[in-house]
């Protein structure tokens, strides 16, 4: 159901945004803004910030923000026209009749229409678990001792063995073939046309964090490879970027989040009421998913498989949730294999009890190297007394190096002081030992720190245009100071050259609306917290004239620079790239007066 802008706006104006959040969180006023304990992550300084004058909120903690409507959307995991359809009757709002289905269908962008070919399909395989025909797929689920309610809450569904049935019954709600395998729903052969991907599978469907189904696990049904098969990269679906069960985990307002390798291991523990469980899906925890999950606290307990490729990913994701400042601990699950298991063998008590116990992730490190040594060798136990004290060379503080000291030499009965010595030996040596012993524990780390560097190599002129878009929004009056000299189109960024039209259209028009603008991004939570964030960015201690003189003028300079440089690997002619690179020869005449 879609409503027109105007009424959209009308009803966000007519909630005050300060008003509505009071309901589910105590605020308090302090300068400009309302503070708060953060709804969305576990704090206890409150850093979540409402500001009324903006009518938008952000969480300094995890990041959260956007308007009024978008805390309805995550705080009640509303869907857009929910919020809508909530603040309007709260408002006393009337809404227009919806839209008819052929408005409705032209208006939907492409993205929007692959989510709907996913939520058709979840319900297709839904219904087909609870016909007749997906009844060896309700067997097997019934046998993993799952509920009909937990099969419910997590939508699970079966695919038949018909490999055109789904195909068939997308087509009837109207989704082209072409549609279908942008989805990775479908494929095409010559041999025998459009097929599903997904038959005679038990399917697990995967949400984002607003509820949106995004794509599919599915556990195959007897014999068949691969056992697992998981929708493939999609406009709508990023494998590094989402976490199975994370739309339920972030509402459990737990002081930690449990991180597992499977879809059943979620769903156990979710059902045994261990609902901050999160698992990867179907890849290696990524560096995307640490910050993920640091939204939302600043502790990850592993419940990791206990065998020895479960050991193994458990110190790469040790390593990553380091690097992304999250607290690492380890949960034991041995004697049994996973979670799922455990809980099926000694009950939720006894996991409880392990969650007590998990042991710190650096003390897990150690713990694993030991088993590399056979210590009743003497020339064995010496070296891994050497292995761990270079280990413990990683801490550089001096402090929180001793305490770490201290507790290897509790757990593994080595004598403090000697353990000391021997770090501070190793410690003084030449920094290639120290950083020979870092190198190999980090291994896996800097790899995908590298991959993520390619991505964003151009990291220096992303900032530089937030920048920019910082000083154009807290000083309005600067965007007819650059008029000639920087428009929407330099922000090569997307994202920011969209919010740069708005602000410079809103700037047209008398006034730049933070909330209103927020409103073209609610439909995608990470472009809103990031545009929310735009609009809480402040420029820091105020500067003297002559230093926010040049300050600005370096800024204009590298976003109209990079605008330049892109401009001219992606020219089309000779012509155009030669006035591209007159301008570039221009650009040190940059002086701006502010």
């Amino acid at each position: 159901m879609y409503y027109p802008e105007e009424i959209i706006e009308e009803v966000r104006r007519r909630n005050n945004i300060v008003d509505v959040v009071a309901g589910y969180v105590r605020l308090q006023k302090k300068g400009g803004s309302h503070w708060g304990l953060c709804p969305f992550h576990s704090e206890r300084t409150p850093s979540f910030s409402v500001n009324g004058d903006k009518q938008i909120y952000h969480c300094f903690g995890c990041g959260a923000g956007g308007n009024v409507y978008t805390f309805l959307m995550n705080y009640e995991n509303y869907s857009f026209p929910e919020a809508v359809r909530a603040l309007a009757e709260r408002a006393g709002v009337q809404l227009p009749e919806p839209e008819d289905a052929g408005q409705v269908r032209q208006r939907e962008s492409r993205r929007a229409r692959l989510l709907e070919i996913n939520k058709e399909a979840a319900k297709f395989f839904y219904f087909q678990l609870r016909s007749p025909g997906g009844e060896i797929g309700y067997r097997y689920l019934k046998k993993r001792e799952l509920t009909d309610e937990t099969m419910r809450i997590f939508g699970l569904g079966y695919a038949v063995k018909n490999s055109s049935a789904l195909i068939q019954y997308l087509r009837g709600k109207g989704f082209e073939d072409e549609l279908l395998k942008e989805a990775g729903i479908a494929s095409f052969s010559e041999k025998y046309g459009m097929t599903s991907l997904f038959w005679n599978r038990v399917m697990f469907p995967i949400q984002d964090s607003n509820n949106r189904v995004i794509g599919f696990g599915g556990r195959v049904m007897g014999e068949g490879e691969p056992k697992y098969l998981n929708s493939p990269e999609t406009p709508v679906f990023d494998k590094r970027r989402n976490l199975y069960g994370l739309n339920y985990a972030r509402r459990a307002r737990s002081a930690n989040m449990i991180l597992c390798e499977g879809y059943m291991d979620v769903i156990a523990m979710h059902q045994a009421g261990f609902t901050q469980a999160v698992a990867s899906l179907g890849t290696a925890f990524t560096p995307e998913q640490a910050a993920l999950l640091g939204r939302y606290t600043d502790s990850v307990l592993l419940a990791y498989d206990s065998d020895g490729a479960g050991v193994k990913a458990a110190l790469r994701a040790v390593g990553i949730l380091r690097e992304a400042g999250i607290s690492g601990k380890v949960i034991n699950m041995r004697p049994y294999k996973d979670p799922d298991e455990f809980i099926k063998n000694m009950g939720a008590d006894a996991f409880r009890e392990r969650i007590d116990k998990a042991k710190n992730s650096f003390l897990f490190e150690i713990d694993v190297l030991k088993r590399e040594y056979q210590l009743e060798d003497p020339e064995q136990k010496t070296r891994f007394y050497n292995a761990a004290a270079r280990k413990l060379l990683e801490f550089e503080e001096a402090l929180e190096r001793d305490n770490y000291i201290q507790a290897v030499a509790r757990e593994h009965m080595i004598p403090y002081e000697d353990l000391r010595r021997l770090v501070n030996r190793l410690g003084s040596m030449p920094g290639e030992v120290r950083k020979a012993a870092r190198e190999r524990q980090a291994q896996a780390v800097r790899e995908e720190r590298q991959n993520q560097k390619k991505k964003e190599k151009d990291d220096g002129s992303k900032k530089a245009q937030r920048l920019l878009l910082t000083w154009l929004i807290e000083r309005q009056e600067l965007i007819e100071k650059v008029e000639g000299i920087i428009a929407p189109e330099d922000f090569t960024e997307p994202l920011y050259r969209q919010v740069a039209s708005l602000v410079f259209e809103g700037h047209r028009g008398g006034k730049v609306n933070p909330a209103e603008i927020l409103n073209h991004f609610i439909q995608d939570e990470e472009q809103s917290r990031q545009v929310a964030g735009l609009f809480h960015a402040r420029l820091g201690a105020a500067l003297g004239n002559e230093e926010q003189q040049k300050a600005f003028s370096d800024v204009v300079y590298r976003v109209k620079k990079n605008s330049l440089d892109y401009a001219s690997r992606n020219a089309s002619d000779i012509g155009e790239l030669q006035r591209i690179i007159q301008a570039q020869a221009e650009l040190g005449r940059i002086t701006i007066m502010i």
